[in-house]
This record gives structure tokens, C-alpha cells and sequence, in this order.
């Protein structure tokens, strides 16, 4: 019986090399010796590049960088109530000579959300980026940043939003 299984694990073993050989043979283009070796020869294009801190997503490649100019990077709302909402709408151009790609903006906290184009802004060309400022649950003086990433140098580009935000008022009691 200790034979039969002896027997058995050894089929399955020949028959899983026997798959794994076949599998890198089809991935190689049907070079045996290479797959046999487990050598990639040189020259050999490869699906992904890893890039150093995240070994499983392929490298992105890099864009020109280029640069871009804020009228106005700071804004003041002034003073609202808690639990109201107000949107600015930060303008800004493409001041560099290549393509301009916004890949991320993302405000400091939830209550700050922006929207920004997705696609790219020509050299000379003006877009904008629209900020959505939530005072439910703040109250006095408040300062948030939106992070805006893109192409430009350095990478990333820093707007602020302040506002004075008045407490509710008391309802009286009855």
C-alpha cells in the first residue's frame, strides 16, 4: 500500500513539472531550452517593470514634466454656518510647455472634496479645480489643504481653504 502512494505522489509530481514546463514554453514562444533553463534571454519583453516600494504594480510610465500656475492658491470663505456647504472654484493655466495631467487632488479631510479634469491641459491652456467645503461638525476657525498631483515639478501642488464656521444656535427649549 506505502508503495501505491509512493507510485502516485510521484505521477503527480512528474505531471505538475511536466504542466509548469509547458506553461513557460507557451509563455517564452515555444523555446524549450529557455524554458528548461528558466532563463529569460536578454532583450525579452517582459508584461511589467517593478518598481522599487511596490512590487506588484507595473511602473507607470513618467510624464514630461511641466508646470502650472494658481490665480489664487488660498481661499477664504469667510464665515458660514455649521452644517452648510460651499464650493470654490480654484482656476489655474498650464504655465510649462508640455501637456499638463492631474493624476489625484484630494482635500485633508472628508469634508473638503475637490473635482479637477481628467484630461490633459495644453501648454498655454486654463482649467479648474471646483472645492466642496462641508462645515457639518465644525466649528470655529478651520484651515484645510487639497493635495493636487500631477506632472509638474515638484509633483505635488498644495491649495488652502479657510473659514470661520459659526455654531449652531442653541434652539430654545420649550
Amino acid at each position: 500500500m506505502k508503495d501505491i502512494k509512493t507510485i502516485a505522489l510521484a505521477v503527480i509530481a512528474v505531471g505538475v513539472f511536466s504542466f509548469t514546463i509547458y506553461q513557460i514554453t507557451a509563455d517564452n514562444g515555444g523555446d524549450s531550452t529557455t524554458a528548461a533553463s528558466g532563463v529569460i534571454p536578454l532583450g525579452t519583453p517582459t508584461e511589467a517593470t517593478i518598481t522599487e516600494g511596490d512590487p506588484i504594480k507595473p511602473a507607470k510610465p513618467a510624464l514630461p514634466p511641466t508646470s502650472m500656475t494658481f490665480r489664487e492658491p488660498v481661499h477664504d470663505f469667510g464665515e458660514l454656518n455649521a452644517s452648510e456647504k460651499s464650493k470654490h472654484t480654484f482656476e489655474f493655466t498650464n504655465t510649462g510647455d508640455k501637456p499638463l495631467v492631474i493624476t489625484n487632488a484630494r482635500g485633508s479631510c472628508g469634508c473638503t472634496v475637490p473635482a479637477w479634469p481628467k484630461e490633459p491641459i495644453a501648454p498655454g491652456e486654463s482649467g479648474e479645480i471646483e472645492v466642496v467645503y462641508n462645515s457639518e461638525g465644525k466649528k470655529g476657525a478651520v484651515t484645510q489643504t487639497i493635495t493636487i498631483d500631477a506632472n509638474t515639478n515638484p509633483p505635488q501642488t498644495k491649495l488652502t481653504i479657510k473659514v470661520q464656521v459659526n455654531p449652531k444656535e442653541e434652539e430654545p427649549a420649550s
